[in-house]
């Protein structure tokens, strides 16, 4: 693979300043931050009269850990606009995700918050190894999902030559990357597989494709994964993360010199680790889980939100800024398919909607190719156990879970009685994707 190692004149001197040097900055931006979100944000102002704390507390960065968690269910709970700490219409941008009742995630960006994602995208690009002029084939999607206006922002804001392809048509990107002959892809890593195996069913060498780096982000993947696309396409595979909570894609991403973790850039992210079940703040190199508190979000700050991914604080490598590994498991019951967030709740609202179908499930993980897909085992109710009842319910359940949470599965009706049964904790999720 070609040497793609920055030259460390065009970083931006954050990225090499000293720990004390961005300790300093995080403890200003941290102080109004917290302001910035107890002055402007009702639900803040509540939350941290209730916990007994104020802004004027925090004297140092440790001192963060007497403020109050922000959870997922409070964007939920304040839906549509209620955590925006501007006036609605200083928001130039709006995206959402799926939330776990049928209402989206809202979140909401001023034009100087949609600048600084735009210039830590760029970062993060250049990062993975892309430079100004380089041709970035964007497969990330568009629309309210953060993940391709977030890439498609950063490359344009790098210098690069955004092509703007969005999801699906495998033909299609696949002609358009032997065509157009781009540097750079941003796509899903399981969605990476499906066009490698495109380039096969093509008659193509993806070795000799013009691809040197992916941008990998939106879910899971393994290093088993990285390798082999890098031995397929010899091209360098490089992980990105971001939630749309906190920003969207590019809050951290590797560095194509080392791939040794994800740098959080720190400037404008402060990240802790807690242990999921207490709360306490634990040290770096200890597992627990991921919180981000957002310095500089002017349209949605971000106190302490709770990410429910697992994983661990590592010193800086390439960057002054801490790593973050990959992300081993989350401390709830979320799925991430495909790039979509699934929630067990979800599939269970749609099921309980559907006649003809007893509240017993099973969600089953397994790999169909080369990408993730589900399987919703359920049963017909007795009055409903001939064929053509459970095939009925079956397409209505198929219909409700595509078009309310967004996911394509394949839905076995048993007879009653055939859904697994828990003396315990019910087990929902089983999962039978091959580990690496």
């Amino acid at each position: 693979m070609e040497d793609l190692t920055p030259d460390k004149r065009d970083l931006e001197p954050i990225e090499t300043a000293s720990r004390d040097e961005i300790s300093a900055l995080q403890l200003e931006r941290l102080k109004w931050s917290l302001r910035h979100a107890y002055e402007n944000v009702p639900m803040y102002r509540q939350r941290f009269d209730e916990a007994g704390v104020h802004p004027d507390d925090l004297k140092t960065l440790a001192d963060l850990a007497k403020f109050p968690f922000t959870y997922k269910n409070d964007l939920r709970d304040n839906y549509p606009f209620g955590l925006f700490a501007v006036p609605r219409e200083q928001i130039v941008r709006i995206h959402a995700s799926s939330g776990t009742t049928g209402k989206p995630t809202v979140v909401g960006y001023t034009r100087r918050d949609i600048d600084t994602w735009a210039n830590l995208m760029a970062r993060s690009l250049r990062a993975s190894g892309t430079r100004p002029g380089d041709i970035v084939h964007v497969a990330y999607g568009y629309g309210l999902f953060t993940g391709g206006l977030g890439a498609h922002y950063g490359a344009e804001r790098l210098g690069a030559t955004v092509v703007p392809v969005s999801g699906g048509q495998t033909e299609r990107q696949v002609t358009l990357i032997n065509d157009f002959r781009p540097h750079t892809i941003m796509v899903t890593p399981s969605y990476m597989l499906n066009i490698l195996e495109q380039f096969h069913k093509a008659g193509l060498d993806p070795h000799e494709s013009s691809l040197k780096v992916g941008i990998f982000g939106a879910e899971p993947w393994t290093n088993a994964m990285r390798r082999e696309i890098e031995e397929a396409f010899d091209m360098h595979a490089v992980d990105i993360y971001g939630l749309s909570e906190i920003m969207g894609p590019g809050v951290a991403n590797e560095c194509v010199e080392t791939k040794d973790g994800l740098h959080i850039w720190e400037d404008h992210f402060y990240p802790e680790i807690i242990d999921p079940e207490t709360g306490e703040v634990l040290p770096d190199g200890e597992m627990g889980e991921l919180v981000f508190t957002t310095l500089t979000k002017e349209g949605l700050p971000m106190i302490r939100y709770r990410t429910r991914d697992l994983t661990r604080l590592l010193p800086g490598t390439a960057r002054s800024m801490r790593r973050m590994e990959k992300i081993t498991g989350r401390s709830d019951d979320m799925i991430i398919l495909r790039g979509v967030n699934v929630f067990p709740s979800q599939i269970e609202e749609q099921l309980m909607a559907t006649g003809g179908l007893a509240p017993h499930y099973q969600l089953e993980l397994y790999r169909a190719g080369r990408l993730d897909a589900m399987r919703v085992h359920v049963e017909a109710l007795p009055h409903a156990a001939d064929d053509a009842s459970k095939d009925a319910a079956a397409r209505m359940l198929y219909k409700r879970i595509k078009d309310i949470v967004g996911v394509s599965t394949e839905i076995i009706v048993a007879d009653p009685g055939g859904v697994a049964r828990s003396e315990g904790k019910a087990r929902r999720v089983i999962d039978n994707r091959p580990k690496e």
